[in-house]
């Protein structure tokens, strides 16, 4: 029996079968944003395996931190039904059913996962639970602009009215963090107007209200901690995976074939009533899921909302991945074409671009945004050159004319004239016109992981694609300059321009390999093959050829390629790390030097078409390579694609399970395609 749900496919649908097969479906995690940078998440069986896992994961005034609230539901059936699985005698001999599941030292306890016949998301996280003649649906929603969840069930079928007991399990603690039993957590439960309780665990935090819709329900307060909750994601990724949560109490609720109750749990003033609340949330969900396209375009373009958030003061920005990224400058100017115009939401990439002006400090865009240029992070020297190629794409698909020329050019002048005359970073122009930036010490590039041994790729002095955006950025002022009718400042930028551009090509280009130099340094050209020569070879506003670009596309597809993206290193290089694993220190040792990147296939994909042009055969070969992601949004991070893979075969997915610019790259490559297609 499906789900009733509002549409008329689910985005994806697991069945029993591959439910109980637990390594397996222990990999597989949802995510439901409220578009504020809070979340809730778990996977497909409701166990959580990360310590980002939560119901209820928000920053809240004051910090821009994510803090775990509602880790999650300790949920069980009582009453008189005929049903073998998930059974567990009490005491008393009454009949009890487990829904929850969760994982502690050597033991899962309880075990829901028996009685789970199916998952769906359609489009909200929905458990199908199979409890004799009965079936009790669960399904989960984050209030969009609102730190608050909602979680909903309902009983299809049976005769029996059924008790449902709720332990809500709580942390109350950084996301990045774990907490443990303390004499510290204020034990106590308010008890409010219509059944709801309110608790505040720690002074420091803000209080949580839960309330139920049900008419007949009760709340039993009954302090207890869980110790010792395991979290095997953690724990593989090199970290210390156990904690314990407190329950404050259990409540008590009637369920009724038929009937629904709803459960709303925030850290807002006041917890808004449930039913209404979820059938508004739901009516809005169902109403922007898109009813068109393939299946992968739907998950894609359901999924890409979950990046595009408010900040306190109205600014849309982009988050960078979920669980534990936030909002990152260079990932939101690589991810935003993507994830607006791409999606055909050209105000929104616009009021995005020039709320983001308030943040341009001496020609830098934070690399980490804050609430104010003083609590934001400067250590990007790409950021800025980033968010000059959005306002060209922005440009380019016929975005607000207005914007781009009083607001928005004067900015990218700004850009232009700071790293002309030196700015942080060691960024400066030299006499070549080409940009410099970092140290042996300072990566600022995309290539930024640091071990306790310092940089792992410095990439100081000329990098590649650093060089192939000013190029562009330098392009574009002409061009702004001329249609401002400012004719001496279009002459200007047009001479930098084309003294940047032979530099270039002068510099970068290895005539006898036939590819770009990964760096160019007093000199020394860095032989190695990345990715970031593609950039280059994608770029409209390039000075490079036809034929060196079919060149680095070639050298791209022998050695890079693969079907997740591109590698970072060539295999073939002595630095080269086929796994993306271990520890912290091997993960960030592999980070840049051969793990796989998602978000390089749109360049792969735009570079290829502006090689060998929009051939019958170009167009199905590309075509191919982006369907093969279709699985990827089924498995890992549903309706998402991982930040990285291994760079050798099978590929396996790493870092975050939900990566912006992942998703917005497909979106773009699959525009990208489709235009060419029609053209």
């Amino acid at each position: 029996m499906a789900v009733k749900t509002g549409v008329s496919e689910a985005l994806v649908t697991i069945e029993r079968e591959r439910l109980l097969e637990l390594d397996l479906a222990l990999t597989r995690e949802w995510l439901e944003t409220d578009g504020r940078g809070g979340y809730a998440s778990s996977t497909v069986l409701a166990c959580n395996t990360r310590r980002y896992h939560g119901l209820l994961v928000a920053p809240f005034a004051g910090t821009s931190k994510r803090h775990v609230f509602l880790t999650r539901l300790e949920e069980s059936v009582h009453g008189a039904t005929d049903a073998p699985l998930a059974r567990v005698e009490s005491a008393a001999g009454a009949r009890e059913f487990a829904l929850s599941m969760a994982r502690y030292r050597g033991l899962w306890s309880p075990a829901g996962h028996r009685a789970l016949e199916r998952f769906e998301l359609a489009p909200m996280p929905t458990f199908v639970y199979r409890i004799g003649d009965a079936r009790i649906v669960r399904q989960v929603l984050m209030v969009k602009g609102s730190a608050t969840v909602l979680v909903r069930w309902a009983m299809e079928g049976g005769d029996n009215e059924l008790e449902l007991r709720v332990r809500p399990l709580l942390a109350f603690r950084e996301a990045d963090a774990l907490t443990h039993e303390n004499n510290g957590l204020d034990t106590r439960v308010e008890r409010l107007a219509a059944g709801a309780v309110r608790v505040r665990p720690y002074a420091a935090l803000p209080a949580m209200t839960m309330r139920v819709s049900a008419s007949q329900q009760s709340f039993e307060a009954e302090p207890l901690w869980f110790r010792g909750i395991e979290y095997s994601v953690d724990i593989e990724r090199g970290y210390d995976g156990h904690e314990d949560n407190f329950a404050p109490g259990t409540f008590v609720l009637r369920l009724a074939p038929g009937r629904e109750v709803v459960l709303a749990a925030t850290i807002e003033d006041a917890a808004p009533d449930p039913v209404a609340a979820w059938r508004a949330e739901a009516k809005r969900r169902f109403e922007r899921t898109a009813p068109n396209g393939s299946r992968a375009q739907r998950q894609l373009e359901h999924g890409a909302d979950d990046f595009l958030f408010r900040a306190p003061d109205g600014r849309l920005g982009v988050i960078a991945g979920f669980p534990w990224f936030g909002e990152w400058g260079r990932d939101m100017f690589i991810a935003l074409p993507g994830l607006t115009l791409a999606r055909g939401r050209l105000a929104e990439c616009g009021a995005t671009l020039d709320r983001a002006l308030g943040f341009l400090d001496d020609g830098l865009m934070p690399n980490i945004f804050g609430a104010s240029v003083e609590d934001s992070d400067y250590g990007s020297v790409d950021a800025s050159l980033w968010f000059a190629r959005a306002v060209y794409l922005f440009d380019a698909a016929g975005g607000d004319a207005e914007l781009v020329l009083a607001r928005l050019r004067p900015a990218l002048a700004d850009i232009a004239e700071q790293y002309l005359r030196g700015t942080a970073l060691g960024i400066r122009c030299d006499d070549g016109f080409m940009i410099r930036a970092g140290s042996k010490d300072l990566n600022a590039t995309w290539m930024d992981a640091r071990t306790s041994q310092g940089p792992v790729t410095p990439r100081d002095g000329c990098a590649v694609e650093i060089n192939a955006l000013w190029y562009s950025l330098l392009a574009h002022l002409e061009d702004l300059s001329g249609r401002a009718g400012d004719e001496r400042a279009q002459r200007r930028w047009r001479a930098f321009k084309e003294n940047a551009g032979r530099s270039f090509v002068r510099r970068m280009w290895l005539p006898e390999q036939r590819y770009l130099a990964d760096v160019w340094l007093d000199g020394a050209p860095d032989l190695r093959v990345r990715p970031n020569m593609v950039i280059a070879a994608a770029l409209e506003l390039s000075p490079l050829s036809t034929a060196q670009r079919i060149d680095i596309v070639q050298r791209v597809e022998l050695e890079l390629l693969t079907p997740r993206g591109l590698r970072t290193l060539a295999p073939g290089d002595p630095s080269y790390h086929g796994h993306y694993d271990g520890g912290p220190e091997e993960r960030d040792n592999a980070y840049h030097q051969g793990t796989v990147w998602p978000w390089l296939i749109g360049f792969f994909v735009e570079a290829s078409l502006r090689a060998h042009g929009p051939t019958k055969s170009n167009l199905e070969a590309l075509a191919r390579l982006l369907a093969g992601f279709d699985g990827e949004l089924q498995s890992h991070g549903l309706n998402h694609v991982s930040e990285v893979y291994d760079g050798d075969p099978p590929h396996r997915p790493g870092g975050c399970f939900a990566q912006a610019w992942s998703t917005a790259e497909l979106l773009r490559a699959r525009r990208l395609l489709d235009q060419s297609a029609r053209a």
